[in-house]
C-alpha cells in the first residue's frame, strides 16, 4: 500500500510528550491539562481557551530515579512518568488531574507534587485528584459527577477564570464526538479481509488523538480518511492471523509494530489508549444535567478492571467477544504492564474465560512498558501465529 500522507507527521507529534501542536496551542495562550486515565472525562478538559493531553513518556531509557521514588515493583507506566517528571519534561503543562484509579498512578502523581516537579513560569499550576467509583450504580454516578465538579470544573473556573457553562462543554463534547467519528470511520477498514490500513498506523492516529489538541488534529483526520477510502489494499496481505490486543495501557508504537512484523494483524484494539472504548461518541438530552450525562456514559462505556462489581466483570468479557466477533479477530492477545495489578487479575480470568468459555485462542503476555525489539515477545506472538494456523488446518480452536 502507498504510505498514508501524514502518516509520518502523526509519527513526529508521538515523539515528544510536548508536541508540535501542543507548543502551537501553548503559543495561543492556551492552558493545558495533563491527565492519566480515561476515566477523567477528557470532554472536561477541552473548555474554552484549555485543552487536554494524556501524558506518556516517550522514548524512555533509564528510570532510576523513577524507581528510586516508587520502588522497582511499581508498574513502569508510572516509573516512566515520574522519570520524565523529574527530567522537566512535563513543564508545558499548567495543571494536572491526577486519580485513583489505581494506586500505582497515584503514588506517581503524588510524588510529581511532592518532588515539586512541576516549577514551571505558571505560578498558578495545582494538582487535583479524583476518586472514582468501584461500581456502575447510582451511588457510583453520584461520586464520580460530584468528583468531576468538585476537582474538575470548579478549580478551572477559580483558579484560571475557564468558562464551564453548559454551552461551553456542550462545544466540547461536540468536538469530542467529530474526533470519535472520524477515529471509528478509519477504524471500521480494519474489518476488511484485505485490510486499506494496518494496526500500527490505525494506533498512530488514535493515539495522536489522545495527546495533541483536538482542534487541530481534526483537519488531518478528516485528510486520513478521505485518502484511505480510495488507497488500494495489498493483493496478498503479509499477515498470517487477526488478532485483537486486550488489556492495560499501550501508549508504545513499537508494541504494535512487533506484533504485526510477527505475522498478527492488530484488528481490534481493547486496551488503555485504544479506540475500544475511548472513542465512543457522547450522546446528550436536553432533559437531563449534563455533567451527570457526561459522567453515565464515561462509567458505563469504561471496561477497566477499577470496576469490580459482578455485572461489569462479565460484562468486560462479553465486550471483548463482541469486537473480536465484529472485527473478524482470529484470536486474542491479553496483554497486561508488568506489576499492572488491576490488570494482572483481569489478565488472569479474563484469559481463562475466553479461551474456556468464548472458545478463542488466547495468548497472555506480561510486558515492560517499553518493549523495543523484545525477542522474547515476539518469539511468542509468532508461536501464537503459528498455533492457530495449524487449528485452522485441523478445522478446530486452540485450547492451548
Amino acid at each position: 500500500m502507498r504510505d498514508l500522507q501524514h502518516l509520518y507527521y502523526f509519527e513526529r507529534l508521538l515523539e515528544d510528550a510536548n508536541n508540535e501542536l501542543v507548543r502551537e496551542a501553548k503559543a495561543e495562550g492556551r492552558l493545558c491539562i495533563g491527565s492519566v486515565c480515561y476515566q477523567v472525562p477528557e470532554v472536561l478538559l477541552n473548555l474554552p481557551g484549555t485543552f487536554g493531553v494524556r501524558l506518556r513518556a516517550p522514548r524512555t531509557g533509564s528510570m532510576e530515579m523513577g524507581t528510586y521514588y516508587l520502588t522497582s515493583f511499581l508498574c513502569e507506566y508510572s516509573r516512566a512518568l515520574l522519570e520524565r517528571a523529574l527530567e522537566g519534561g512535563y513543564q508545558f503543562l499548567d495543571c494536572m488531574m491526577g486519580i485513583d484509579a489505581c494506586t500505582m498512578i497515584n503514588r506517581c502523581i503524588e510524588n510529581m507534587e511532592l518532588l515539586e516537579t512541576m516549577k514551571n513560569n505558571n505560578e498558578k499550576f495545582f494538582f487535583q485528584y479524583l476518586e472514582v467509583p468501584m461500581k456502575c450504580d447510582d451511588n457510583g454516578l453520584f461520586l464520580y459527577e460530584g468528583q468531576c465538579r468538585e476537582k474538575i470544573l470548579t478549580p478551572l473556573k477559580e483558579v484560571f477564570g475557564v468558562d464551564v457553562s453548559d454551552e461551553a462543554i456542550r462545544k466540547a463534547v461536540e468536538e469530542h464526538n467529530k474526533v470519535c467519528r472520524l477515529i471509528t470511520e478509519i477504524g471500521n477498514f480494519r474489518k476488511e479481509e484485505k485490510p486499506r490500513i494496518t494496526g500500527y498506523e490505525f494506533h498512530i492516529i488514535c493515539l495522536c488523538t489522545y495527546v495533541c489538541p483536538k482542534d487541530k488534529l481534526i483537519p488531518l483526520l478528516e485528510e486520513t480518511l478521505e485518502e484511505l477510502k480510495t488507497r488500494e489494499p495489498d493483493e496478498k496481505t503479509p499477515f498470517r492471523a487477526r488478532v485483537a490486543v486486550v488489556g492495560s495501557e499501550i501508549d508504545d508504537v513499537d508494541m504494535i509494530k512487533l506484533i504485526e512484523d510477527s505475522g498478527a494483524y492488530v484488528c481490534a484494539d481493547r486496551f488503555c489508549y485504544g479506540s475500544l472504548p475511548g472513542r465512543q461518541e457522547i450522546i446528550l438530552n436536553d432533559d437531563e444535567d449534563l455533567i451527570t450525562q457526561i459522567c453515565r456514559q464515561y462509567m458505563e462505556d469504561c471496561m477497566c478492571p477499577r470496576h469490580m462489581d459482578t455485572p461489569k466483570m462479565n460484562r468486560r468479557r462479553e465486550y471483548v467477544d463482541e469486537i473480536a466477533k465484529e472485527y473478524k479477530a482470529d484470536g486474542i492477545i491479553y496483554e497486561q504492564m508488568k506489576f499492572c495489578d488491576p490488570w494482572a487479575y483481569e489478565r488472569m480470568v479474563g484469559s481463562h474465560v475466553l479461551r474456556e468459555e468464548y472458545g478463542y485462542p488466547v495468548l497472555t503476555i506480561d510486558r515492560p512498558y517499553a518493549v523495543g525489539n523484545s525477542g522474547q515477545i515476539r518469539t511468542r506472538v509468532q508461536a501464537f501465529v503459528e498455533s492457530m494456523e495449524i487449528k485452522k488446518i485441523q478445522g478446530g480452536k486452540n485450547n492451548g
